[in-house]
């Protein structure tokens, strides 16, 4: 009898050892987590990028209509800045939109987010030991920051649009990171030529 049994045993093992039915089940039910992480990545990445590409279109239309002679007013960069705010909550209706104005004399101050230019030559990154630079608004002091708002004629305006706005996939929720992201847009345009620009002052800074 113990002898049959043994026998029974040995030949269910085998007959379990072949046995492929299920295989499928549980090859799907390990793959299935990363498979559908990565889809959720793939998807939080590309609903980035159309927010991303989305913002710089509505960006560069609304930078061009600020630099109009009409969009020195106040009320008017207003309207335009209300516009942008209006085509983010189309896409993104719980985000926070932050909007600045810089302006500088040319487009490659702009590019480099230098006010008043000046010559370092002591290498040191600021502006002293009687180095010249450029007094752009003229106040008798140099500026390392450009100024806010939209400037005047023929100023380069640098116009920048941040959304901060939750994640539409709850992704970095796994991995410990942030549930919100923050896409940037920005433009540099040249406010229409509709007066002269202000000419600068050379002047020295600081001493010390």
């Amino acid at each position: 009898m113990i002898g049959r049994a043994a026998h029974l045993l040995a030949r269910f093992r085998r007959r379990l050892a072949g046995d492929r039915r299920g295989a499928t089940i549980i090859e799907f039910a390990i793959v299935a987590p990363v498979m559908c992480l990565m889809l959720v990545g793939a998807f939080d990445v590309a609903h980035t990028l159309y927010m991303r590409s989305v913002l710089q279109g509505i960006v560069q239309k609304t930078g061009r209509d600020a630099t109009l002679e009409s969009g020195l007013e106040s009320t008017q960069q207003a309207t335009l800045d209300q516009r942008v705010k209006d085509q983010v909550a189309a896409i993104a209706n719980n985000g926070v939109t932050t909007i600045t104005r810089k302006y500088y004399r040319t487009f490659s101050a702009a590019a480099v987010a230098q006010y008043e230019p000046y010559t370092d030559t002591n290498g040191n990154g600021t502006c002293d030991r009687s180095e010249p630079y450029e007094d752009t608004n003229n106040n008798s002091r140099w500026d390392s920051t450009g100024n806010t708002g939209q400037g005047s004629a023929k100023d380069a305006v640098l116009y920048t649009v941040s959304v901060t706005y939750p994640r539409f996939f709850p992704l970095y929720s796994f991995v410990g990171g942030s549930n919100t992201t923050t896409v940037t847009a920005t433009t540099v345009l040249r406010n229409q030529p509709y007066g002269d620009q202000a000419a600068p002052t050379v002047r020295n800074c600081p001493a010390s």
